[in-house]
């Protein structure tokens, strides 16, 4: 079933939204992105005649009540983000009375589901070497679909709209469904945008495609790497990676990052992309501090030649360019990582640079696609969230969508 096909009047929707936002000292929240995402899907179900329970995580609480991390915290935004009222559940597992009363309208928020441990099914204070870990995670795993059956009570129909969250077979994200018919669970328009956005990346791709790869380690990336170069025609890596793919040909890095024991795989990757026939642009050179500050002195070197007591901080004046024309005529890109400590303001030009000519090239009408927390706040310092095709919410999960895994979030739903 979609959505935009349900018949949500006089049914009761529970919907798994991701409203784990950030909040101040004082409980507030600082970016609402989140909530504003959501409100789509939500806005949808109740002018159609549903009532509506909302249900997320927030925080890691791991299993235990506690006050910092209480969804009622945000209650109040989230009745103003939907001009209505919202009533608050205490307590996820001890609502179906609150949800019983619910009338078309109305709207439910949930308390923190991972107050539960059961939402994650992980076993709690009993490590993986524990003899007695197999039997807990196999009673947990009872436990957790109990959890799931109590939460699907509560509603005649379940929408999934938390991408951030699909990588993970919880009870609310994924086992919560098993409790539906397929005519009554269905993705939200936020998860329908984020999976069609991965899509375009991986099943409808416009040549050239090229993918920038950022960040400070080559082994979390490694998977969707190898993905990628079986799929793009350019991989520019970029970032802290950077030195341990100089540190595998021998070269000097001075105090940069880097990866000792992943110079073989370094080398995996330069050899795979040759023989797939994709070209590799790496920085030429870097903009390396003397100290990791804002504030540290300042010299160009090659990648390769960075002296003792300097690292590595933003890619240098060539490798901007070379990244630059390497972005400028592509059809279809991904960006996953900053090319240097962008939220150092004098070490951001390399991020900058990126940003820019993914902005001209879906100008040019490329399809760019924008992920993982770092990229995203790089579009938003950058002021180019408006010229970019697409930013995804999802951080792992897509992530673990580029790189070809199944999602459970997804699964659970169109039965994969």
């Amino acid at each position: 079933m979609t959505i935009d096909k349900f018949n949500f009047a006089g049914k009761k929707a529970i919907v798994r939204v991701d409203f784990n936002v950030p909040l101040d000292e004082n409980g507030k929240i600082t970016d609402d992105t989140r909530i504003r995402g959501a409100l789509p899907t939500l806005k949808h179900i109740l002018n159609n005649g549903g009532a509506l329970i909302i249900m997320s995580h927030m925080g890691k609480p791991k299993g235990k009540v506690q006050a910092k991390f209480s969804l009622g915290q945000i209650k109040d935004a989230v009745a103003a983000a939907l001009g209505c009222p919202v009533q608050f559940a205490e307590d996820c597992a001890k609502a179906q009375a609150q949800a019983a009363a619910l009338k078309p309208g109305e709207v439910l928020l949930l308390e923190n589901l991972r107050f539960y441990p059961e939402e994650e099914g992980k076993p709690v204070g009993i490590e993986k070497e524990d003899p007695a870990y197999e039997p807990a995670k196999k009673e947990m795993k009872a436990r957790q679909k109990e959890f799931a059956k109590t939460l699907a009570s509560y509603a005649d129909c379940y929408v999934m709209d938390a991408f951030g969250t699909a990588h993970r077979k919880h009870a609310s994200t994924a086992v919560i469904a098993d409790y539906f018919d397929a005519d009554n669970k269905m993705l939200g328009f936020l998860m329908e945008k984020e999976v069609n956005a991965v899509d375009a990346i991986l099943k409808d791709i416009k040549r050239p495609f090229v993918a920038i790869m950022g960040g400070s380690k080559v082994s979390s990336k490694i998977g969707i790497i190898e993905n990628l170069l079986g799929k793009v025609d350019k991989l520019i890596l970029c970032g802290g990676m950077t030195y341990t793919f100089a540190k595998a040909h021998g070269g000097e890095i001075g105090n940069s990052i880097v990866e000792l024991d992943k110079l073989d795989v370094a080398l995996g990757v330069e050899e795979l992309a040759k023989k797939n026939g994709v070209e590799l642009v790496m920085a030429e050179d870097a903009i390396c501090g003397d100290s990791f500050s804002n504030e540290a002195k300042q010299q160009v070197c090659p990648s390769n030649a960075i002296p003792e007591g300097w690292e590595g901080m933003d890619a240098g004046p060539k490798a901007q360019k070379a990244f630059a024309d390497a972005i400028r005529g592509a059809k279809t890109i991904l960006w996953n990582g900053p090319a240097g400590v962008f939220e150092f303001d004098n070490f951001c030009d390399g991020s900058r640079a990126i940003g820019n000519a993914i902005a001209e090239a879906t100008a040019n009408g490329a399809f760019s696609l924008i992920g993982g927390g770092d990229s995203v706040a790089c579009v938003n310092k950058f002021g180019l969230a408006d010229q970019v095709s697409y930013i995804s919410t999802g951080g792992g999960a897509l992530l673990e969508a580029i790189e070809g895994k199944i999602l459970p979030g997804i699964a659970a739903i169109k039965g994969e």
